[in-house]
């Protein structure tokens, strides 16, 4: 019975869905959502077929789509029917005009050999095919379909190699006294081949040396190897520069900096970059079907920029005819795309009104309706989405200015300018009502205005346009500006005095520019009362909003507080339970609650330990009592800096300490200019200057806005995500949500497992939208967790105490399992990872990390040792990573000791670029090599990388092509600066470790040999001299790191 109702209610959602999608037929979304829950219905091959078609009707589709239809007509082809052959080889067309797909090129290539050989060798073809399948027309229609798939340098190997044994085949069926022609063309396409960047150049040339073997005379074949060999080498340069970025094409922001880094070049190759455009559009678009949030966005993009660098490179007209069409059918909702397209056809509509056909000519009106009618630029009622004004306005700007240049050229008739107003007039509906916001730049009302003004002579009409805009965006500035710039340039000069008066006391987003703008015009038309008066009245308005603004700030900032402080209360943030130290009792009766008092006076237990360096007792026999200094008080960045985004471009450090001047005293200002962004953080000295500093958002800078906000609420603390996960997938999943400033990776010179980030917005907004992936579940059993960087949290948002929430696991059966250790410790608490350490082989080395979500948890689970796991008794400590010994049998059969092992496997980088990150460089080497640390010299702008093998490190040094990071080339060398140079011992000292917090015993197992730190017995010679001699001091772990540099 459930299983009817479920039935019964798709079926009802997918007329629905029928119902959606007559109104929106160009909805991605619909179409995608349509084909899934016919998919899902048993019995419903032909809807799903239908929906299938009909997307594809209407949009631009993937091979997802196109294939399982194409595959449905070759199922029930018939070879001799030829009107179904041809409407086959016409959708092959139609689905390639969508995207580059290589199995689909590759399944079209097949279907051209497959009916030429039915056709030429089994058959005689249908005479209304006998024009059509001929060898030639074979030859030249599977060389166009190579050709379209040829700028994907990685997988067009399988559609020419498809290609090159066709041929060859062909020319071994050819009539020896025939072949000569066939040979020359088959050793030019080769040639055509090895000039190509492509990923399997050995094989063409292999294929070359080949050809040349059977088909040339021999005594021709090392001059024709040579010259081949000289021809090639280009391409096979070019792709290797590229190999790197082939290789990395995991995510669509890989594909952006792919083609960003190609535009750099001086002189694009347009061969490659139009290829990897296909790609990428490609790529977007499989995932905008699949839901991928951003995907849309990124298709828009990319169309964009192929549109403009192919216009820009001088493509012909007809291409760019064919790429636009392409470009309207991918992203009909892109108001960008449809503009190119209409300024396109403005262009050359003399020339495509002669070079097409009736049907295929389309007019400028045509285009626009056509645009109009996708129904993606309207919003279409209450309940439904928001529409984009960013997409509304260039396409409307697009049209009208097309009409307006047929006016100025005079072409138009009578009725035009009214067409054009109505354009206008139109499309100021469609952007109001697409969004509350707006157009806050105007654009249309602009162009509307300068209409009236200059075209037609009517400046009443102008006035009215503005007075309309500024009661509909009331409290923007720029409106009331406007309207009253052209009242004065209409000489309403009364009417100008008494809308500054009105709206000087508006609450604006920036009254201070009405005001200036007042004052300007009493400077100019008014009178000395006049201007006096409005001095007065500015003055007094600016008393009013600086006090509510202030007001509005304090109480934003409070609630902003008790926001966090309920998120701290109700959102499950990893925390530590706090183990009680000196300074806590625990309080009767309340369990696990613990209370601060005042340190116990020793006199009352008896004597203390004296502190180090204080006299035991004072001359007078009473103990001195010695004041300490108070200590210097901590540099608190989260809650002392402020972060102020869109700056204009130009802004100075001093304009900035300028605008903070009265919050406070100033530590650090630092502007960094991103992208499509300048901003910058301002660091106070002390926290209580924020609140001041906070006041200043909105306020302008060289006539911009400036966004001021806490740095810590545009930041997010980001853990358990993927361990393949690197810097580009962290800024390809977050981007999404909006610009990022920057993304912060810890160093893993002392635990190489740590996996969190810091992803810093230049917006709250953008923090608060990318909240919604806590909880996604990227990897099974393994959801990410995203949280607001507060400093209140700051516990929950580090792995400062992981050692103290590790275990570490030994003596297990190599049978053991990760659900065995998880069944086992997740009795003790909630666990938050398990690590299996497991030899290059990948068998299991017998022992373990397990980590929990606390410290009290973790001592729990010292319980466990001796615990009897697979019939082996295993030993449980806890773990700490910092003196535990690393890979001991990495190095073991060298014959080298451990710190000269590590100097054979160490190098040095020079020239890094400012404020490198430790854990950032480690991942971009670990592209090239097997890292095991980076220690980064900050201020000398260099680090030490100790590798995993000397092997490892020569796979650095050796490498022909620079590393890159963060655009600067980086210099790797053998040289390692003097510190890294194993120090000499005398008299057998060691360094000793801190003081360790005592551990249970292991298990059972073989003694223990005595650690770093342990107290040496008398030697031999019953000398009884410890293992310190002389004025010789323990050493911290510290100096035991800087064994190593």
């Amino acid at each position: 019975m459930d299983g009817v109702d479920e039935e019964t209610q798709k079926l009802e959602r997918l007329a629905d869905l029928l119902t959606q999608l007559s109104a929106s037929p160009y909805d991605v979304a619909l179409h995608a959502q349509h084909i899934s829950l016919a998919m899902s219905l048993p019995g419903m091959d032909s809807q799903v077929l239908e929906a299938r078609e009909m997307a594809a009707n209407y949009l631009a589709v993937g091979d997802e789509v196109w294939m399982p239809v194409i595959d449905n007509k070759l199922a029930s082809l018939v070879m001799e029917d030829g009107a179904r052959v041809t409407e086959i080889l016409e959708l092959y067309e139609r689905a390639e005009r969508d995207y580059l797909s290589i199995p689909l090129l590759r399944k079209h290539v097949e279907f051209l050999i497959n009916v030429h050989e039915h056709f030429n060798v089994t058959v005689d073809s249908p005479e209304e095919l006998k024009e059509v399948f001929t060898s030639q027309w074979a030859r030249d229609a599977i060389d166009a379909v190579v050709a379209k798939g040829a700028g994907h340098l990685s997988q067009s190997q399988q559609l020419w190699q498809l290609q090159r044994d066709w041929e060859f085949d062909m020319l071994d069926r050819t009539p020896v006294q025939e072949r000569p022609p066939l040979v020359d063309y088959v050793q030019s396409l080769i040639l055509a081949r090895l000039q190509q960047p492509h990923s399997e150049h050995e094989d063409t040339f292999q294929s070359y040396s080949s050809f040349t073997t059977k088909y040339k005379p021999a005594s021709e074949y090392e001059a024709l190897l040579v010259a081949a060999s000289k021809l090639r080498s280009r391409a096979a340069k070019a792709y290797q520069r590229r190999e790197a970025a082939e290789l990395g094409l995991t995510s669509l922001n890989a594909y952006a900096q792919y083609i960003s880094s190609e535009r750099r070049a001086k002189n694009p190759d347009v061969f490659v970059l139009a290829g990897v455009y296909e790609r990428a559009l490609a790529e977007a678009a499989k995932r905008r079907f699949s839901g991928e949030v951003g995907a849309e966005e990124a298709l828009r993009s990319f169309w964009t920029g192929y549109l403009d660098f192919s216009r820009t490179r001088g493509a012909e007209d007809s291409d760019m005819t064919t790429l636009l069409r392409r470009a309207t059918r991918s992203v009909p909702g892109s108001g960008e795309a449809w503009a190119r397209y209409i300024r396109h056809l403005e262009k050359n509509e003399s020339d495509l009104a002669e070079d097409e056909s009736i049907e295929e000519a389309e007019s400028i009106q045509d285009a626009y309706s056509r645009a109009l009618s996708t129904n993606l630029f309207t919003k279409l009622g209450k309940g439904s989405p928001d529409r984009d004004p960013e997409q509304i306005i260039p396409l409307v700007l697009a049209r009208a200015s097309a009409e307006k240049h047929a006016i100025e050229a005079g072409r138009a008739n009578e009725d035009s300018f009214a067409d054009l107003v109505k354009i206008v007039e139109d499309g100021l509906v469609m952007v109001r009502g697409a969004s509350k916001a707006g157009d806050p730049r105007f654009r249309l009302e602009k162009f509307l205005s300068e209409l009236y003004l200059n075209l037609a002579g009517m400046p009443d009409a102008a006035v009215q346009l503005w007075a309309a805009t500024a009661k509909h965006y009331k409290s923007s500035w720029a409106s009331w500006v406007a309207y009253t710039d052209v009242l004065i340039r209409t000489d309403h000069h009364n009417l100008a005095r008494s809308t500054y008066q009105e709206v000087s006391t508006k609450n604006l987003d920036y009254p201070e520019a009405l005001w200036d703008a007042w004052i300007n015009f009493e400077y100019a038309h008014g009178s000395l009362v006049s201007l006096e008066e409005a001095l007065a009245r500015v003055e007094r308005a600016r008393t009013q909003v600086e006090a509510r603004r202030i007001k509005e700030a304090q109480k934003a900032f409070e609630m902003a507080q008790v926001q966090h402080a309920k998120e701290r209360e109700t959102v499950s943030v990893p925390t530590s339970v706090a183990v009680p130290e000196t300074g806590q009792v625990m309080v009767a009766g309340g369990a696990g609650e613990s209370m601060d008092v005042d340190e116990i006076n020793s006199g009352a237990l008896g004597k203390r330990k004296a502190d180090d360096g204080e006299p035991a007792e004072a001359t007078d026999g009473k103990r001195q009592k010695l004041e300490k200094p108070p200590a210097p008080l901590k540099r608190d960045r989260e809650n002392c800096t402020v972060f102020v985004a869109d700056l204009p471009s130009g802004t100075s450090e001093e304009q900035l300490k300028t605008l903070f001047k009265d919050c406070g005293e100033i530590r650090e200002v630092k502007i960094t200019q991103l992208p499509q962004a300048l901003v910058a953080t301002v660091e106070f000295t002390a926290r209580d200057s924020v609140p001041a500093a906070l006041t200043k958002d909105k306020k302008r800078i060289d006539g911009t806005e400036a966004n001021v906000h806490l740095a810590w609420r545009s930041t997010l603390y980001v853990t358990n995500f993927p361990e393949k996960w690197d810097d580009a997938a962290v800024r390809d999943l977050f981007s999404q949500y909006g610009p990022l400033f920057d993304v912060r990776w810890p160093s893993k010179k002392f635990k190489t497992t740590r996996r969190f980030c810091y992803v810093q917005y230049i917006s709250p907004e953008s923090a608060e939208r990318a909240l919604e992936l806590h909880g996604r579940e990227l990897e099974p059993e393994r959801t990410l967790n995203v949280y607001v960087s507060n400093p209140e949290h700051k516990k929950g948002r580090t792995d400062a105490d992981a050692n103290e929430r590790e275990v570490y696991v030994a003596g297990l059966s190599k049978f053991t399992t990760r659900e065995d250790l998880l069944g086992l410790f997740s009795t003790y608490g909630s666990v938050k990872d398990i690590r299996l350490a497991e030899d290059k082989n990948g068998q299991l080395k017998g022992f373990a990390f397990v980590e929990f979500q606390n410290e009290a948890d973790a001592r729990a689970a010292l319980s466990a040792n001796n615990y009897e796991l697979k019939k082996r008794r295993i030993a449980v400590t806890l773990a700490d990573t910092r003196v535990r010994a690393k890979n001991r049998e990495s190095f073991a059969d060298t014959g080298l000791g451990r710190r000269a092992e590590a100097r054979n496997r160490s190098l040095r980088i020079r020239n890094l670029p400012p404020d490198a990150q430790e854990g950032l460089l480690q991942q971009v080497l670990e592209r090239f090599a097997a890292v095991k640390r980076v220690e980064v010299l900050s201020e000398a702008r260099e680090a030490i990388v100790e590798l995993e093998s000397a092997a490892e490190a020569g796979k650095l040094t050796l490498r022909t092509e620079p590393i890159v990071f963060r655009g600067v080339d980086l210099d790797i060398s053998e040289d390692l600066p003097s510190s890294v140079a194993p120090p000499t011992r005398t008299g057998g000292a060691m360094f000793v470790p801190r003081t360790a917090v005592s551990r249970p015993r292991a298990g059972l197992g073989r003694p223990r040999k005595p650690g770093i730190g342990s107290v040496a017995t008398v030697n031999s010679s019953g000398g009884g001299n410890s293992i310190l001699s002389g004025d010789q001091t323990g050493k911290s772990q510290d100096d035991f790191r800087k064994m190593l540099g």
